[in-house]
């Protein structure tokens, strides 16, 4: 049984008590918060290695709780919204979600969700051998046991999900990646045509690291194609 400890954040007791039914027989630890501030606060007396955070919440809302939380910690992120708009997903990823499900959902796609981040972050924080753990491309420099990214001298925070990818694509210098090819590798779920999640990520990624953005140094766009770091 799992012993991974979550944080949920919701205003809706409805929706905690339905959480904490499927995923304390999942034998998760939970720990409840009613919206960003809270959430904050326990994050500062307690490890947590999963955060399930609800968009629209009083005091502080999911979104800025998100970012707050992303100054400091990886841990992955699963965002809840009555919202099903592309520009409400994109707003969720875009400030550090490695996730995002609208309400109503299923309880147990919920769970798989959370178990497929877990195993995700887990083996993302696993340290390698000592030769691997740093990618060298011009200025950019990936430690992959500590998941740290500097460029230009400068430290880069990344979600665990943009990790992923930039490590994905360092790794693999000069091979071309698909959407779906880096969605299927790095979600570990089937891709969906429609699904504009890697292009979010990437753009991210980029404005994190790259002085132009539009004129990236190291992501670089293969059009028609995918992307790629090259060698």
């Amino acid at each position: 049984m799992a012993q991974e400890t979550l944080l949920l954040v919701d205003d809706e007791q409805e929706i905690l008590d339905l959480l904490e039914i499927y995923l304390k027989n999942e034998g998760y630890n939970l720990l409840r918060a009613a919206n960003g501030v809270e959430a904050l606060d326990v994050l500062r007396r307690v490890e947590v290695d999963l955060i399930i955070l609800d968009i629209m919440m009083p005091r502080m809302d999911g979104i800025q709780a998100c970012m707050r939380i992303r100054e400091e910690k990886n841990m992955p992120i699963i965002m809840l919204s009555a919202k099903s708009q592309d520009m409400d997903k994109i707003m969720g990823l875009s400030t550090g979600a490695d996730d995002y499900m609208t309400k109503p959902f299923n309880p147990l796609e919920l769970v798989a969700r959370v178990k497929s981040q877990l195993r995700r972050y887990k083996r993302l924080n696993v340290a390698v051998p000592r030769l691997e753990e740093e990618i060298e491309i011009d200025e950019l420099i990936i430690n992959t046991a500590t998941h740290e990214v500097h460029v230009e001298g400068r430290e880069v925070r990344l979600t665990p999900r943009e990790f992923a990818i930039l490590e994905l694509l360092a790794r693999n210098r000069g091979i071309v990646f698909s959407i779906e090819k880096i969605y299927e590798s790095v979600w570990n779920e089937a891709f969906y045509e429609s699904d504009n999640t890697v292009m979010v990520h990437i753009r991210k990624i980029r404005e994190k690291l790259e002085t132009t953005p539009r004129q990236p140094k190291y992501i670089k766009t293969v059009w028609g194609v995918g992307y790629k770091i090259e060698k």
